[in-house]
């Protein structure tokens, strides 16, 4: 039995997007590369041959690795769960450093979604593991590298 990984909509149309592109625009035109460097004569000093079949490579793998992600996941319609106030997979949280008194806003989604310049952080990091459960009015300690950070949930959203 596998392990299926939660994602959310967004994440899973992300990905099918990314392999139809790989496998209709990406791999034909790194095989008309191959052919023309091919033609080129000489293989083992062919420059160009050999960056093409290494973009292959790379194509072929993340092919592989998206197909793999998408028939594992677990794709979750945030929009379907009904809002108990608490932390959960999907929702957007605002939390609250109660030491410096910024606030930071962070959607939680699956490992493949995260991006931290976007707010959106991994069901699986250690704010989001200690975010989840909770709800607003709640303080949560972020166990981090440089120490512990107490967060203060100030608003949970479900978008």
């Amino acid at each position: 039995m596998s392990t299926k990984f939660p994602m959310t909509n967004q994440g899973a149309e992300r990905l099918a997007l990314e392999l139809e592109d790989l496998k209709k625009v990406q791999r034909p035109r790194i095989v008309n590369a191959i052919a023309e460097a091919r033609a080129h004569g000489d293989l083992k000093e062919n420059a160009e041959y050999s960056a093409a079949r290494e973009q292959q490579s790379f194509c072929e793998g993340r092919i592989q690795e998206i197909e793999g992600k998408l028939s594992n996941a677990q794709i979750i319609d945030v929009t379907k769960i009904p809002h108990t106030g608490k932390v959960i997979f999907g929702t957007t949280v605002t939390i609250i450093n109660l030491d410096t008194d910024q606030s930071v806003t962070y959607q939680i989604v699956g490992d493949d979604e995260a991006d931290v310049k976007a707010n959106k952080i991994s069901v699986n990091s250690p704010i989001a593991r200690a975010l989840v459960g909770k709800e607003e009015g709640d303080v949560v300690v972020v166990r981090a590298p440089g120490g512990d950070v107490d967060y203060e949930i100030d608003k949970v959203e479900h978008i």
